[in-house]
């Protein structure tokens, strides 16, 4: 069996949980066994810990984000022995790349990353697109280790986001146990607020880079793009100068059942809609679930989408009238 550990920033925590139960499969046919700091119980030495399972990992996972490059401890002192077993041969490195970051010059940079052309997690229609491809990556990386599923579980690799206090003494040696100790993660209402309006300016900047971009690839095609106000905006295609599509999306009120954004291809309106996007989590991450259609590309209507999916998700709605046959 496979010892695969998380460098990873704590702020990206959420995220990681997420990744350990895709590589489930992984654990469950005894291919792999995962460790990360949070399995490291009161009495354990962290600074030694850390030292003896980073030492002995079969695969490491670089969990890239602004975050993680800004950790003096996950760059300069994970990244660094990381790289540095990875050149030897003596460990597979796997770059995963969470968030959009300056990331391609860095070190690591040089190491094929675990999604396609290093697209970001979060950038993906759901996060459950982006770690299936993760866990493809793991997938190969273990055929070319040639592991196998025979070995009694090892106690895996440690390691923190952060520097630790080096005078703890040696605790108790770890033993094998569960990988399933996330707990469930309260949001507020500030942090729904603030995903609510992140998620609404990404939608906005998305139909308007994309209607200028429609416009560009076919002739013949005339757009429009009118932000009402901060919380509205419509967009329209004109074929031949007749109007083709047309939509209105707003942030809902609350309470008046639509949802938190709303889509009609009547115009901005306050009493009804043809689509909507709820804020959402999992229990350890925020998104939107379609309330309506449901998520069109091969989803579950009970997906969580990323800020990419759901403006995917409401972009079909409005291109379908312009690809029907004329």
């Amino acid at each position: 069996m496979a010892s695969l550990v998380f460098s990873y920033a704590h702020a990206d925590e959420g995220l990681r949980n997420e990744l350990e139960k895709h590589l489930s499969p992984l654990k469950r046919m005894g291919r792999i066994s995962t460790w990360h700091d949070r399995r490291i119980v009161p009495g354990e030495e962290f600074a030694g810990q850390i030292d003896q399972h980073f030492a002995e990992a079969d695969i490491i996972l670089l969990l890239i984000s602004s975050d993680f490059i800004a950790s003096d401890y996950c760059y300069q002192i994970e990244m660094s022995n990381a790289l540095q077993r990875h050149d030897r041969g003596e460990a597979v490195v796997i770059p995963v790349i969470l968030r959009p970051c300056a990331w391609h010059q860095l070190p690591f940079g040089k190491i094929l990353a675990a999604t396609v052309d290093g697209k970001p997690i979060v950038q993906f229609s759901s996060f459950d697109e982006g770690f299936v491809q993760v866990v493809e990556a793991v997938s190969r990386a273990l055929d070319k280790l040639g592991a196998t599923s025979v070995q009694a579980p090892s106690a895996g690799l440690s390691v923190r986001a952060h520097p630790v206090d080096a005078s703890f003494s040696i605790g108790r040696s770890s033993g094998p146990r569960s990988s399933n100790l996330a707990l469930p993660r309260s949001f507020t209402d500030l942090d729904r607020d603030r995903a609510l309006r992140e998620g609404f300016d990404y939608l906005a900047r998305f139909f308007e880079n994309s209607l200028e971009e429609l416009k560009q690839r076919n002739p013949g095609l005339e757009t429009n793009f009118h932000r009402r106000d901060a919380d509205a905006f419509e967009s329209t295609a004109y074929r031949d100068g007749r109007q083709a599509s047309h939509c209105g999306i707003w942030r809902g009120r609350r309470g008046n059942g639509l949802g938190d954004i709303c889509y009609s291809s009547s115009g901005i309106s306050e009493n009804s809609c043809n689509e909507s996007m709820s804020i959402a989590d999992n229990g350890q991450l925020i998104g939107f679930r379609p309330l309506m259609g449901g998520f069109r590309a091969g989803g579950r209507q009970d997906q969580l989408l990323t800020n990419e999916g759901m403006a995917e998700h409401l972009w079909d709605l409005f291109v379908s009238p312009l690809k029907q046959r004329r």
